[in-house]
C-alpha cells in the first residue's frame, strides 16, 4: 500500500507542478492552473495517508520516489530520454529513500 500512496502522490504533484510549469513557460491558459492546484491538493491528501509515525520520515522518503517519478516524467511525457547521470542520480537517491524508510528504529 505504501508504494501505491507513495506512486500516486508523485503522479500527483509533477501533474500539478506540470500545469504551473505549462502556464508560466509554455505559455498555456490560466485555466491550466485549476486542475493543477486540484492535483497538488491529491498530492498532500495522499502523501498524509502513508502510514507513518512522523512527517518528515514520510517527506524525506517520499523525495527519493519523486525524483525517480521525475525523471520517468521527463522521458515518458516530454519526450527526452534521461541520461546516465539523471539515472544514477535517481538511482542514489532511490537508495538513500529506502534506508531512511526501511532503516531499523530503536
Amino acid at each position: 500500500m505504501i508504494y501505491g500512496l507513495y506512486a500516486l502522490a508523485a503522479l500527483a504533484e509533477i501533474a500539478g507542478c506540470f500545469a504551473f510549469w505549462a502556464w508560466l513557460r509554455l505559455s498555456k491558459s490560466v485555466w491550466w492552473l485549476a486542475p493543477g492546484l486540484v492535483s497538488l491538493a491529491l498530492f498532500a491528501w495522499l502523501l498524509a495517508l502513508v502510514p507513518s509515525e512522523a512527517a518528515g520520515r514520510t517527506f524525506a522518503a517520499y523525495g527519493g520516489v519523486y525524483i525517480v517519478a521525475s525523471i520517468l516524467w521527463l522521458w515518458l511525457a516530454e519526450g527526452r530520454l534521461p541520461d546516465r547521470w539523471d539515472i544514477s542520480g535517481a538511482v542514489i537517491c532511490l537508495v538513500g529513500a529506502g534506508i531512511i524508510l526501511f532503516g531499523p528504529r530503536g
